[in-house]
């Protein structure tokens, strides 16, 4: 499968998390960039709101490309082990790439939000969504920094991702939706015909015609039924 566009993943996508459409307690939440075009079509179709959650990729020396692990809000720091050890990546350099992606990560946040708090996400369903999986680093951080939030249901989605990784989210995530599994893989951006950068603008510009759309979050979420607790 290909996708003529970001859009067009998230149309795609969306059509494998209709249950989840219409619910007050479901919030869809977007990786930026590249996770936001395709986290708003999967918005729209489901009627819910929109948001972004900051993670940032901790690019190997050399080949950023390549991801030696991640860091997301709240200081959630996941390493990818296979990379670190095989490109024998020092802690002190870790700590060094990750120092400078926190500080753009605070940028972002203050860019894309315009001063709105952040959603609330105890007892909420969350989808987190991105344009793709390679090693899934990204996925990883953003998957246990939310569950630190104590979600109601936690739910990693993306249009195309090696099999081997979307296995290995199934020990973070409640549920894995991946309608691409592509082998070989290579790489996400040869699934699409136009894969090129999401500019800040535009995420901007999809958090307010969402915002638009469907109302935000509140901070009082309901309750969890009884038998789901």
């Amino acid at each position: 499968m290909r996708f003529r566009d970001r859009r067009d993943a998230g149309r795609a996508l969306a059509a494998s998390l209709t249950q989840y459409a219409d619910r007050p307690d479901v919030i869809v939440l977007a990786l930026p960039r590249g996770g936001v075009p395709v986290g708003y079509e999967v918005a729209v179709v489901l009627r819910v709101p929109l948001d972004v959650f900051l993670v940032r990729k901790l690019g190997a020396p050399g080949n950023e490309e390549l991801a030696m692990g991640a860091i997301a809000s709240g200081g959630v720091r996941v390493i990818n082990r296979d990379v670190v050890e095989g490109s024998a990546i020092s802690p002190a350099t870790i700590d060094a790439v990750a120092a400078a992606e926190a500080r753009e990560m605070e940028r972002r946040e203050r860019e894309y939000r315009d001063d709105r708090p952040a959603p609330t996400i105890k007892n909420r369903v969350v989808i987190l969504v991105d344009d793709g999986l390679a090693t899934g680093a990204t996925m990883r951080a953003g998957l246990v920094a939310l569950r630190l939030k104590q979600p109601l249901r936690l739910i990693a989605a993306v249009p195309v991702a090696p099999a081997v990784t979307c296995q290995e989210l199934r020990a973070i995530a409640d549920e894995v939706v991946c309608i691409a599994t592509p082998e070989p893989f290579y790489g996400v951006g040869l699934w699409y015909d136009d894969f090129s950068p999401t500019s800040d603008a535009e995420v901007r510009e999809l958090l307010r015609m969402a915002g638009e759309r469907f109302s935000q979050v509140d901070s009082t979420p309901p309750e969890p039924p009884e038998y789901w607790g």
